[in-house]
């Protein structure tokens, strides 16, 4: 059962509220433009913020409900296990020719049912990242490192193998947003331009 719960919650997660919202209400696949990425960044900033919020609110439910499976289930399966799962299948969603997110919003929506205080707090420095630097990927590329830590402090060892795998897991999704930052050419939250690829809604 539990394994069928993981692929489940694995389908759940492939999902991609931004490509449905791009094409449905824009006609394009945000997919061949700005950063490439199915999230709600990349979202943003071409689709602009309503269409943004909404990709990000589904993102976030699609991890709060994973995460949420074993219990309506009632299955012995720790949340974090199903919203992994989650997380996975919004990085590389099977409906989407496994071309997805970066997991940052679907995780979120995952430690909401499963750690809410660390969820609190790795998303509090998250966004301190995010302030300091006006580079999302930053904050981003912080929260895996956050997670271990933390999660090594409370002695879950469960939880601190999840987020040792997560710190490489993450590396590799933004390693494009590494280079660009090194490069100086990673977009900052704050550019003016930053809409100047924005897509216009379809009549």
């Amino acid at each position: 059962m539990e394994s069928v719960l993981l692929v489940f919650a694995y389908f759940l997660g492939s999902i991609p509220f931004a490509l449905l919202v791009g094409r449905i209400y824009f006609g394009t696949d945000i997919r061949d433009h700005g950063s490439g990425n199915l999230g709600a960044t990349n979202s943003i900033r071409l689709l602009g913020k309503k269409a943004g919020a909404v990709v990000l609110a589904g993102d976030i439910l699609k991890g709060l409900l994973a995460a949420l499976l074993p219990f309506i289930l009632d299955v012995q399966l720790d949340p974090l296990y199903t919203g992994a799962a989650a997380v996975l299948g919004h990085c590389f969603p099977i409906f989407a020719g496994f071309r997805g997110g970066k997991a940052v919003a679907t995780t979120a929506g995952v430690l909401l049912v499963a750690d809410p205080i660390l969820c609190l707090i790795a998303f509090g420095i998250f966004f301190i990242v995010i302030t300091l630097t006006k580079y999302v990927a930053a904050g981003s590329l912080f929260l895996a490192p956050v997670l271990f830590l933390f999660s090594l402090f409370q002695g879950n060892n469960d939880y601190t193998l999840v987020f040792a795998l997560f710190i490489p897991f993450m590396l590799f999704l933004h390693r494009s947003n590494i280079m660009n930052i090194a490069k100086g050419i990673e977009p900052r939250i704050n550019d003016k331009d930053i809409f100047s690829e924005r897509i216009t809604k379809k009549k």
